[in-house]
Formats: C-alpha cells, structure tokens, sequence
C-alpha cells in the first residue's frame, strides 16, 4: 500500500500544480526526491558514546540506519583530528520519504513549543528547503527517559523544482506550514 501523502501528491497536489503553473507535462511539475537529517554533535569528540545514543534515535525516527559522519579536516582548537566521527545523518527516499514528511507535518511539527510556522527564508536558491530543529522530543518515537544528550538536527527537503517560488508553492500543498 503506497503511503497516504504520496497518493494526495498524485490525486490532488499534481493536477493542482498542473493548473497552477500551467504545465503541458506530468514530468515538468516539481515533485520532492529526497529528505535528509543531519546531526551535528559536537560533544562526541569527548565522549563517543553519545554518538551512538543519538545514531539510534535517528534510526528509531527514520526507520532507516543512520550513517555517522567524520571530521574532513584536523582543528586543533576544538580538539578534532581528520575522520573522527563527529555526527550522524540519513536520506529517505521514496515510501520512507514520504511516510517521514507525513508524520513530520502532522505529529512532529505541531508538538513543538510556540510554534508559529516555519520560515520562507530557507530555500537556497535551486528549490531546496532547510529548517533546524532544537529538540529530538517532538518525534513520538523518542523514549525521553532512554534519551542521554538533547540535540537538534538540521532537515533538508530536496525538490526538482526549478525555482524557490515553485517549491515554496509544492511544500505549501504538501502541508508544510510556513509562518504567514
């Protein structure tokens, strides 16, 4: 069974975008190819326990393991050699994309604290979306008493659209809800 917001994508936010943007093909309108979280901890230098902590529960978030990333060069300052691991990250794509988004905008999203709408701000230029979150708690599948470190992650949605504006308008059908 395919997963309830790729089958809104194809019954209701196509045609939409199709209208829309008047499009001749099914294939020029924007469509969300990849979803990827980011942690960043720096506190792992010290001890790599946490690490590992925080690799689970991205995995427990995601349904996908998590990949550790490494240090690309020494900082002596911060004490950081070259190809120590110093976060985590995974991309979903397909099914696991958009079972993520789904949960994100309609269980994540609304449990975090004075939450007034995310920013418009964040595309880059070429269609992608970036927003941060503080805290790992507002995913329901985070045990808080098993949780060692609280940290955020860096999410980034990637589109094929060819511009800030379609992507902007492809999230908003999605249900993205940005600040008005």
């Amino acid at each position: 069974m395919a997963p309830r917001l790729k089958e809104t994508y194809r019954q209701e936010i196509l045609p939409s975008l199709m209208k829309e943007y008047s499009y001749k093909n099914v294939m020029q309108a924007p469509k969300i190819e990849k979803v990827v979280l980011n942690v960043g901890l720096g506190e792992a230098v010290q001890n790599i326990k946490l690490l590992d902590s925080v690799q689970n529960e991205l995995t427990q978030i995601t349904g996908q393991k998590a990949v550790a990333t490494k240090a690309k060069k020494a900082i002596a300052t911060f004490k950081l050699r070259k190809g120590m691991p110093i976060g985590c990250r995974v991309t979903l794509r397909g099914d696991r994309m958009y079972e993520f988004l789904d949960r994100l905008i309609s269980v994540a999203l609304p449990r975090i604290r004075d939450f007034r709408g995310l920013s418009d701000r964040s595309f880059d230029g070429r269609g992608n979306y970036n927003f941060g979150i503080r805290e790992q708690f507002i995913f329901p599948e985070i045990n808080y008493d098993k949780v060692e470190i609280v940290h955020g992650m860096d999410i980034t949605i990637c589109t094929n659209a060819r511009t800030n504006e379609e992507a902007k308008t492809l999230l908003r059908h999605v249900g993205i809800p940005f600040r008005k």
